[in-house]
């Protein structure tokens, strides 16, 4: 027996010598061999610290700066939405394009060369994919977006044709009448002298076009879901900071107990939606008019043409999670940027107003009078690049790969910082912080060098949903501007901060007067 137990015991002490190497081979060793990679081509970026790397000091420099507001008139976002990306370009100069810092002990490559990121974006031959996402993040950013590949290649195609802009005509009289409801809403309030917080009423009006267009279902059925996602966008930016030490998502935390609880509660509800659906769909009383039954029409002649090589039940539940996400939170935050911009330029206000009154006088807006309405696709280029719902594009080395002059190891992130390249006097000229909707006036790829223009990604993978989110924000435009003039609250206080997505921290009021 006391062969046995040497035996025994030497197996153990061999497989913890296994694990302390591996733990020593992740937290230390890779980390500096990928460092010495990087600096020995001529990239700079921070001194790797072990396991935390630069997180910390993300944290610390973002709470800092959302901490005070910004000049109430001003456009540079840059130093107060993303500060630690603003300090990587004071501390290695404007002219150093790609940068690095540590995110735990992975190296993040901060990427804010135009012609680098359509190279990246347009590879398709797998050395760039999603890659490594944080635990917290997966939870907002599932279905195609997190996909490579072929699985991503199936989700893109049949996802396609309920996105199509033919489907998206039959759509207008959903978005018309959730506008219709925006609009008489605040007509009451600007009678009475109310002011109007009208990022959170934005969030609302989205969201009910979300869960009509999406899924045939009024607001109050999705109003659960869009309060859950708030909550949990609330813990997973408080738990960023933590969430990359090992094993600590599986830690029975409070954080991670709610968490987890949001996403079943949300799964629930989309799981009942969609089962809904398919009994409707196989009894013959569906109506395929909306994002859901096109999505499950899709789905089904999928199938038909490959076997059973369709999208699981599970797998439209995660698409639905992005419509929910995607949908309702980038819309909201482009059309509040929007009022609140258009409340510091009055004099685009007014040209939008004429316009919009123009085009369609006081009658309902038309599907083929919003596609001409030149100044206000100006205006809302102009806040995307100013104020971008996301601030940059995430992606990951799986294979070695040369972009621009450096090749990088397997492993290394990338992060295409959108935000930076729409903010920098090389791209846009000296008056880059400045609201000049006419850098647009000969279309997208002519307003700046090197077409440095990413509000919905690009190459092949750019956003399946930028034309609903444009349509919806010029009808709910042309709603407000034929019945409204806008401009600040004295409360407002002008501070734009990341959570998720670029948001006003202290909401967005304004003073609606009627026309």
């Amino acid at each position: 027996m006391a062969w046995l137990e040497f035996y025994g015991g030497l197996a153990a002490l061999l497989l913890a010598a296994a694990w302390a190497v591996r733990m020593l081979n992740w937290a230390l060793w890779q980390p500096r061999r990928l460092e010495r990679i990087l600096r020995s081509q001529g990239l700079k970026g921070s001194t790797y610290r072990p396991i935390r790397g630069d997180v910390k000091d993300i944290v610390r420099l973002n709470e800092e700066a959302w901490s005070k507001p910004m000049p109430s008139f001003s456009h540079a976002i840059l130093p107060r939405a993303a500060n630690f990306l603003s300090r990587d370009v004071q501390t290695y100069g404007k002219e150093n394009k790609v940068t690095f810092h540590w995110m735990g002990p992975l190296p993040r490559v901060l990427i804010a060369d135009p012609d680098q990121t359509r190279e990246i974006l347009a590879n398709k031959t797998g050395e760039i994919g999603k890659g490594y996402v944080n635990y917290m993040i997966r939870y907002f950013l599932r279905g195609v977006v997190q996909h490579d590949g072929e699985k991503w290649a199936k989700h893109r195609k049949i996802l396609n044709p309920a996105f199509h802009i033919e489907k998206l005509k039959r759509m207008l009289p959903a978005f018309s009448s959730c506008c219709d409801e925006l609009v008489d809403r605040w007509e009451m309030m600007a009678a009475r002298g109310k002011e109007v917080d009208v990022w959170v009423d934005l969030q609302s009006f989205t969201g009910d076009v979300i869960s009509r267009t999406a899924f045939g279902s009024n607001f109050e059925e999705g109003r659960k879901i869009f309060q859950l996602h708030d909550e949990q966008a609330l813990i997973v930016a408080g738990a960023l900071s933590k969430s990359h030490i090992p094993g600590y998502k599986y830690l029975p935390t409070r954080t991670n107990t709610r968490v987890e609880t949001i996403d079943k509660e949300v799964r629930d509800i989309l799981l009942s939606i969609i089962r809904k659906r398919e009994e409707s769909m196989k009894s013959g009383n569906a109506k395929n008019d909306d994002i859901l039954g096109l999505l499950l029409e899709s789905n089904l002649q999928h199938r038909r043409e490959h076997g059973n090589a369709g999208l699981t039940t599970d797998e439209m539940v995660e698409e639905c999670k992005l419509f929910y996400f995607a949908g309702q939170e980038t819309t909201s935050l482009l059309l509040t940027w929007t009022m609140v911009v258009l409340s510091m330029h009055q004099e685009w206000q007014e040209r939008a107003r004429q316009e919009v009154l123009q085009t369609f006088g006081k009658e309902k807006p038309t599907f083929d009078g919003l596609s001409h309405l030149k100044t206000l696709t100006m205006i809302l280029y102009e806040v995307l690049r100013l104020y971008p719902p996301a601030l940059g594009i995430p992606r990951q080395v799986l294979k070695s790969v040369k972009i621009g002059n450096v090749v990088y190891p397997p492993g290394v992130l990338l992060f295409l910082s959108v935000i930076r390249m729409h903010h920098d006097p090389d791209y846009w000229g000296q008056d880059v912080e400045e609201f000049k909707p006419d850098r647009f006036a000969e279309g997208v790829y002519k307003a700046s060098e090197k077409k440095a223009f990413f509000p919905f990604s690009g190459g092949h993978r750019v956003c399946i949903g930028q034309n609903f989110a444009l349509l919806e924000a010029k009808l709910a435009l042309c709603l407000i501007l034929q019945r409204f003039s806008f401009d600040l609250s004295p409360a407002y206080i002008h501070a734009p901060h990341t959570v998720l997505t670029l948001k006003p921290q202290h909401g967005a009021p304004i003073r609606l007067r009627r026309l």
